[in-house]
């Protein structure tokens, strides 16, 4: 192994601690609602939701791993 791969390696370690930190929680601040998993049988309410916000600002993403 090169030095560049031996120091690489702890960089990614930590990035990828900091990224877990700052993204990787499942707690919302008091003011949020809570996070919810979308599943067939609650994609309607998703919809409903989303069409009742129309006078704020929404976005919806769409992450695939593939």
């Amino acid at each position: 192994m090169t030095r560049k791969t031996i120091a690489a390696i702890p960089a990614a370690l930590l990035l990828g601690a900091a990224m877990f930190h700052f993204y990787g929680g499942h707690t919302v601040p008091a003011s949020q609602p809570a996070l919810v998993a979308i599943t067939p049988e609650n994609l309607s309410n998703v919809g409903d939701a989303f069409n009742d916000a129309n006078g704020d600002v929404r976005l919806v993403m769409l992450l695939s791993a593939t």
